[in-house]
């Protein structure tokens, strides 16, 4: 019986843990092959894929972002190859199967729950010919019928061997995301959430998810994402892996876990700011809300003025990146509410701000309740809401245009100083800038184009002289001191009109040469130019000066506005080199000390 078990991830980067979960358990009893596919994959290739392999059995594992292809898929492959048994798993077709069995007849069955010992059982009744009645935690069809089994006891974690070690995932390690899970289920209750819905946290054994990691390190694998729920639910779980990863990891390595930040405690903080590499690790933190009555209404427990606290933590520590989540839409929200929310958290800097809106996903207790709250949402994945009573479609448009500049201007930190200006010294609130600059956006049909770095710049300089000029002058300033310190090398063109002659430029360097500046030498600047460098670029040609080096003229102190958050209106230069052996950038700023 040829047996493969395949999905259409979101990316190549991607790897499915499910499937790797499946075959642990199944094999050797059965062969079972995984074949990974992205949702970009023309289907007739993916089709012509899996009949090439000849298989009796397929199992697709489903999610809300392959639900669609993955659909496709089936109904086409059933009728190229009519006796392969179809099977779909995952959280998209788990928690509605008989809808899914109804909407895509070309599927025999779809394992409801958690699938390793289903699956089995599975293959196990089509090898001997018996139906599968006897399969508990399965929806099938059975000629006209469409029957439902009942619910499959969960079952012992380390019953079901390591999904890390297959010989065939060695080569792509490197060059691909590792997902890992220390834990199943989730301790709280989330109406919104699939997670809530599995009550109860099970752990793999501790010491085999240590050996099983390092096997992972030690094969090369740069970047591991831990899919634990609440990864710090247990500390001493949490602070024993922790620590084995600052011991074991390679330079390099990017490790991810989501963490609830409001039940972690200090001194954890405490021993990952004092032992943890910087950018070794990085936590997703879901805020969703800072609303109190919305929380209640969702029944999530949190207490926002702890979790700040263990962000700002984390944040002073300066080793760990943080991403934190927001959804707009939920119960009890209205725009006013959700302005609040957004400001709230912005007001932490998180490395990354993720704005979402509510899915209402089959299964939560929220999609049950979607007529309590007026909720409209698309029939189809994602299923995302597009009203609510509090909440009208207009309302959640604005909110989108918000989300839209918020991921180009804040998120990818193409300029820190300059959202930072216009954050607290132009609108009144975080919030309002993105939504301002976001509706503009929108009116200049630019969400509609593709953008260049260049492009990103000159667009939010056309928005501050049409709206704020007055704040044109300064903002052109750190503009300029954004987009050439974040350059690997030095730019073939510029987006706004040089003010320096080439000769006006090699007087500058010979006024550095006879040592007639000062430097600002602020200490919040990272990556400045040491004096060695300085010394260095100043030694070079005035041919190879203007090949790697570049000074530009600045209307504002950089130094006390990133020390201090003063505005201080003064002339100055800001020197950058590009160097081109190590592709890293090297700046300081400058005045001139003579008349």
């Amino acid at each position: 019986m040829k047996i493969i078990g395949t999905t259409l991830n979101a990316k190549y980067i991607h790897t499915n843990l499910a499937l790797r979960f499946l075959k642990a358990y199944v094999e050797p009893a059965y062969p079972f092959e995984i074949v990974e596919f992205t949702i970009k994959d023309p289907i007739l290739h993916i089709v012509s894929d899996l009949f090439s392999r000849n298989p009796d059995v397929i199992g697709f594992s489903c999610y809300i972002w392959n639900i669609e292809e993955t659909k496709k898929v089936a109904e086409l492959l059933k009728k190229v190859k009519p006796d392969c048994k179809i099977i779909l798993g995952g959280p998209e077709v788990s928690y509605n199967p008989i809808f899914w069995l109804e909407t895509i007849p070309e599927i025999d069955a779809i394992v409801v729950g958690e699938g390793e010992a289903t699956f089995k059982e599975i293959l196990d009744a089509i090898a001997t010919g018996k139906t599968f009645e006897a399969v508990t935690g399965l929806a099938y069809r059975s000629e006209e019928q469409i029957i439902q089994t009942l619910p499959r006891k969960k079952i012992d974690l380390n019953t079901i061997g390591s999904p890390y070690r297959f010989e065939e995932d060695l080569p792509t390690l490197p060059n691909r995301i590792a997902y890992f899970e220390t834990s199943r289920g989730c301790p709280f209750n989330c109406q919104f959430c699939l997670s809530s819905i599995e009550i109860g946290v099970r752990y793999f054994d501790r010491e085999q998810a240590k050996a099983d990691l390092l096997y992972l390190i030690e094969n090369g694998v740069k970047t591991i994402k831990f899919m634990d729920r609440t990864f710090n639910i247990s500390r001493s779980y949490a602070m024993d892996i922790f620590a084995f990863l600052i011991e074991h990891h390679r330079p390099g390595m990017s490790i991810q876990f989501e963490i609830t930040a409001d039940i972690m405690r200090p001194e954890v903080i405490e021993y990952l700011n004092k032992n943890a590499p910087p950018g070794l690790f990085r936590f997703e933190i879901g805020v969703q809300s800072t609303n109190d009555n919305t929380n209640l209404l969702v029944e999530r427990k949190q207490n926002f003025e702890k979790l700040a606290r263990i962000v700002t933590m984390i944040k002073e520590g300066g080793k760990i990146d943080q991403h934190l989540d927001l959804i707009a839409g939920l119960p009890g929200e209205d725009y006013n509410s959700f302005r609040k929310t957004f400001n709230d958290v912005f007001a932490l800097r998180p490395e990354e701000l993720q704005l979402g809106f509510l899915k209402m996903l089959h299964g939560t207790g929220l999609t049950r309740d979607a007529k309590k709250y007026g909720y409209q949402y698309m029939a189809y994945p994602p299923y995302e809401i597009v009203s609510n009573r509090i909440m009208p479609f207009g309302d959640v448009i604005r909110i989108k245009q918000v989300e839209d500049v918020l991921e180009k201007y804040w998120n990818d930190h193409r300029m820190d100083l300059t959202v930072e200006y216009l954050v607290r010294h132009v609108y009144k609130s975080p919030f309002d800038f993105f939504q301002a600059f976001g509706a503009y956006w929108e009116l200049q049909g630019w969400s509609r184009i593709g953008h260049q770095l260049a492009d990103l710049f000159k667009r939010l300089s056309e928005f501050i002289q049409a709206t704020e000029p007055s704040h044109h002058e300064v903002l052109l300033s750190l503009m300029k001191y954004d987009f050439l310190t974040r350059q690997t090398y030095k730019p073939r063109s510029l987006w706004w009109e040089e003010q320096l002659s080439v000769k006006e430029r090699l007087a500058l360097f010979k006024h550095l040469r006879n040592k007639e500046v000062y430097f600002s030498d602020h200490q919040n600047v990272q990556n400045r130019m040491c004096n060695e460098v300085v010394e260095d670029v100043l030694a070079m040609t005035d041919k190879e000066i203007l090949k790697h080096a570049y000074i530009e003229q600045l209307t504002l102190d950089i130094g006390q506005f990133e020390m201090a958050n003063q505005v201080i209106v003064s002339d100055s230069y800001l020197l950058v080199f590009f160097d081109p052996k190590t592709r890293v950038t090297a700046y300081k700023c400058f005045k001139l000390a003579i008349n």
